[in-house]
Order: C-alpha cells, then sequence, then structure tokens
C-alpha cells in the first residue's frame, strides 16, 4: 500500500510540529485543533507530532478514544488505571462506559504520566466500537514519533560526542546501530498509516507491534550512544526514553496484539 500524504495533512503536521516547539500545552492543543479531528488517518498524523514532542496528558484518551476535550479513562486490562485527570473521568467495562471516581495514585516509570486506581459510578452507556483500535493507533503513532525523535536527537549527539579524536558518529558500529533503527521506523510507519486506513483488528495490531518495537529499539540505542548522560533525569532526553517504557504495553501489549494478530490470521 502506498500512503502519501495530502497538502492538508503535510501543513496540519508541520503547524503542529512548529507549535509543539515553543509549547506542549493542552491549549497549544485545542488552538490547533487535535479535539476536532475525524478521520482516524488524520489521527495518525497529529500523534506521530505529538510524540515527536513527547506531549504529557492522556492526549490517546481524550483525544482518540472518547474524543471528548479533558476527560481520560481506564480500559482494563490494557489500561488498567486512570491516566492522568481530567475533567471527566470514565472507566470501560464490557464495552460499556462507566463514570470512574479517582482513588489512590500510582507510581508510572514516565513522571509526566500520572496514573490512578479508580472504582466505578454510574453507567453512561456503550462505548463505539471503533474506540479500542483507535486508542491503539494513536499510541502506536506516538510510539513512532517518539521513535524518531530519539533517533534525531541520538544523531545530532553522535556528531558532537568526540572519542579519540573523532565524532563517535564516524564509527560503524554506531552507524549500524542508527540505521537499524532508522529502517525499523520506516517499516512501523507505514503499518500505523494502513492500519488507519482499514480499522481491521489484524492491521492494527500489527501496527503496535511494529511500532512497540521501532520505538524500543530507538530507546535503547539513545541510551547506549549517549552512555551514562542518558540515564540522568536531569538530561532532556529521559523525556522520551520513559515515554517510550510507559506506553510501549499501554494498550495492549505486544504478546496480547501477537495473539491478536495470529487468531485474525487462523480465523
Amino acid at each position: 500500500m502506498k500512503f502519501t500524504l495530502s497538502d492538508e495533512q503535510r501543513q496540519f503536521a508541520q503547524a503542529l510540529r512548529d507549535a509543539l516547539r515553543q509549547s506542549t500545552s493542552w491549549d497549544t492543543l485545542l488552538a490547533l485543533g487535535v479535539h476536532e479531528v475525524e478521520s482516524v488517518p488524520d489521527l495518525v498524523v497529529a500523534f506521530l507530532e505529538l510524540g515527536r514532542a513527547a506531549v504529557p496528558g492522556p492526549v490517546v484518551e481524550s483525544f482518540a478514544v472518547l474524543r471528548e476535550p479533558s476527560s481520560t479513562l481506564a480500559w482494563p486490562p490494557h489500561v488498567p488505571y486512570i491516566v492522568d485527570d481530567a475533567d471527566h473521568v470514565y472507566a470501560i467495562v464490557h464495552d460499556t462506559r462507566y463514570r470512574a471516581i479517582l482513588e489512590d495514585a500510582r507510581s508510572s516509570v514516565d513522571p509526566a504520566r500520572q496514573l490512578h486506581e479508580y472504582r466505578l459510578g454510574e453507567a453512561v452507556g456503550p462505548i463505539d466500537g471503533q474506540a479500542f483500535d483507535r486508542g491503539v493507533l494513536a499510541c502506536s503513532a506516538q510510539l513512532v514519533g517518539l521513535g524518531r525523535a530519539l533517533l534525531a536527537r541520538t544523531r545530532d549527539y553522535a556528531l558532537q560526542r568526540k572519542q579519540f579524536g573523532k565524532a563517535i558518529g564516524s564509527f560503524q558500529a554506531v552507524k549500524h546501530h542508527l540505521a537499524d533503527v532508522h529502517v525499523a521506523l520506516e517499516l512501523a510507519e507505514p503499518l500505523v498509516f494502513g492500519a488507519a486506513v482499514t480499522m481491521t483488528a489484524s492491521d492494527v495490531s500489527a501496527a503496535k507491534i511494529a511500532a512497540g518495537t521501532a520505538a524500543y529499539q530507538a530507546m535503547r540505542t539513545a541510551l547506549q550512544v549517549h552512555g551514562a548522560i542518558g540515564y540522568t533525569a536531569e538530561f532532556e532526553l529521559s523525556r522520551w526514553l520513559l515515554k517510550v517504557r510507559a506506553l510501549v504495553t499501554a494498550w495492549g501489549t505486544e504478546s496480547f496484539h501477537r495473539e491478536r494478530l495470529m487468531a485474525a490470521l487462523c480465523g
């Protein structure tokens, strides 16, 4: 499948990228109309940029799943805790949306991602049939965007950091690691866009597997190339590293999506 972005999609992506360089606030997202995006391919365009900028907050839950600004949810077992806080808080149980009441906070590997236990309130009504897969695809697009940001930052660092009188980016072993990440991301992105067009369970799960694998590879490579400084919370790279670690198992683990893909292929 050949997927080429329209002029409008490219302009939207560029506008998001430019704005998010200045601010990753919720007001910025609302001003750019992310909450009004209807088509799933356009959502993927937006979430690639949200991932690239490591935007905090319940963006998947609010903009992709519920399509309600300032809302969040839990969807056990794949999203077992309420993600962050919002004006409207829900939990999805057996495809029914319930109001949820926040209880104890839980720690997350990503300090910008707050988690909460909850108890169920009153039932609101059914959730639409594509909501879960929209969440999976938005998360997948975020992971690809995060991976691309990590690759770009790691490439720049490798060209600046010198060892033995040379930039470490000139060493073949470093080049190979960065090239492998690039290939993985180039494989994952069209799978995410393709799944956004078909919206089949098998394509959505394949996209999540590929996106998670590529982003995790980008995370490991970034950490290895940066060395000890990459471990420090004070270094800005940690925003992207920790978000990948948190999202790679969100909206379904790799095992879940492999099982779902196999069931679709063999069923």
